[in-house]
C-alpha cells in the first residue's frame, strides 16, 4: 500500500480534549488490523466536503503495538481552508473516512543514549506514539510540553500517567516559560532533541542547540503545514498539455490532482520533498512555505513544493 492509496475507516470515538482539539479513534470498516507504523508516523485523512476533497496529514497518537485502531488529534482552525472545520463539524461517531498508509518523517533514533522531546500545543501528538516506544525500549528521556493556558492542557493528565516525573509542563499565562538553553545544557553525549510545534518554537530550539554546540544531526523537528490561502493564478502543466486555475482556497497540488494528473507525495505538509516540481517560467514570484528546499534552491526560482507553496502571479508553467 502506497501513500497515494487509501483504506476505509470508521470513526469509533470522538473525544473533546480541549475547546479546540478533538481526538478521533479510527478503526478499519471490516474490523481488520490497520497497517503497522512506528512512533512519529502520520497518516493523510481524506474528507469529502461540498465540491472539494480535503487531504490533511495528522500524526498518529496511538501505540504502535496496537494496530486495531489509529488515533489522531485535530485542532480546529477557523481561518484555515476548511479541513479541520470539516472534522469538527461534519465528522461524527460512525462516519466513514479514508486514510493513507502511515509514513514516518519524524522517527526516534533508537541507538541514541537519551531523548529530549519538546512540544508546543497540538505539536504534542506525534510524541504519544513515541512515548509507547520509549517505554518498551526503557531508555532515558524527558518530555517538555508548553501550552498557552490551563484550558489548553487537556492532554496533561494523560501525559503525566504515561511519562510520570519525566514530564515538565509549562503554562504560558501562568508565567511558566520553556528555557531551551536550560533544557539542553548538561545533557550526556549521545542525546537527541526532538521538537514539534509552532514555527517560532522550532526555530528557537534549533538556534539554542546551535549556540550550545549541538550537531545538527542530533536535533529533529516536524511541522506539517496546511496549505495557506492566496491569490488565484493559472498553472500550465507543460508535459500534460493542461492549463488549470488554482483558486484562493485550493493548493496547487489539489488543483493538479483535480485535473487528473498524479503527483507523488508522502506528507502533503511541506516536509518530505516528494512532490517537488520543476518551474519552467512564471510572470511573478514563487511563494515558498515548505521546510524542505534550501535557501539556494528557493532563490533559483526553479523548484516548488505544490502541497503548501504557490505563486503570486498570473501564469506559472511547470514541467509535469
Amino acid at each position: 500500500m502506497t501513500p497515494q492509496e487509501s483504506l476505509p475507516v470508521r470513526v469509533a470515538r470522538i473525544e473533546a480534549v480541549t475547546p479546540l482539539v478533538n481526538r478521533y479513534t479510527l478503526r478499519h470498516v471490516d474490523g481488520a488490523d490497520l497497517p503497522a507504523f512506528s512512533g512519529g508516523s502520520h497518516i493523510v485523512v481524506e474528507m469529502q466536503g461540498e465540491g472539494r476533497l480535503h487531504r490533511n496529514p495528522y500524526s498518529l497518537m496511538s501505540s504502535p503495538w496496537n494496530t486495531s485502531h489509529y488515533q489522531i488529534g485535530v485542532r480546529r482552525v477557523d481561518e484555515g481552508r476548511g479541513g479541520s472545520r470539516f472534522m469538527h463539524e461534519q465528522v461524527k461517531e460512525g462516519s466513514i473516512l479514508r486514510v493513507s498508509a502511515p509514513v514516518n518523517l519524524f522517527p526516534l533514533l533508537k541507538t541514541r543514549r537519551k531523548h529530549i522531546l519538546i512540544a508546543g500545543g497540538i505539536g504534542i501528538t506525534p510524541f504519544f506514539s513515541q512515548l509507547a516506544e520509549l517505554r518498551r525500549l526503557d531508555v532515558p528521556y524527558e518530555l517538555h510540553y508548553a501550552v498557552r493556558s490551563q484550558e489548553h492542557a487537556g492532554f496533561a493528565t494523560e501525559l503525566l500517567r504515561l511519562a510520570g516525573e519525566r514530564l515538565r509542563l509549562y503554562v504560558e499565562d501562568a508565567g511558566q516559560q520553556l528555557d531551551f538553553a536550560k533544557v539542553l545544557a548538561g545533557q550526556p553525549l549521545g542525546t537527541d532533541a526532538y521538537v514539534c510545534g509552532p514555527a517560532g518554537m522550532i526555530e528557537a530550539l534549533r538556534q539554542a542547540a546551535r549556540t550550545a554546540g549541538w550537531p545538527d544531526s542530533h536535533v529533529h523537528w516536524e511541522r506539517l503545514l496546511a496549505p495557506p490561502v492566496g491569490e488565484p493564478f493559472e498553472a500550465v502543466l507543460a508535459r500534460s498539455g493542461i492549463t488549470l486555475q488554482v483558486g484562493a482556497q485550493t493548493s496547487l497540488l489539489e488543483a493538479i490532482e483535480a485535473a487528473g494528473v498524479k503527483v507523488s507525495y508522502l506528507c502533503r505538509g511541506g516536509a518530505c520533498g516528494q512532490c517537488e516540481l520543476e518551474v519552467l517560467e512564471t510572470d511573478g514570484e514563487l511563494v515558498h512555505h515548505d521546510h524542505y528546499l534550501s535557501a539556494e534552491e528557493r532563490a533559483s526560482g526553479r523548484k516548488l513544493m505544490p502541497c503548501v507553496s504557490r505563486a503570486n502571479c498570473q501564469r506559472l508553467v511547470l514541467a509535469i
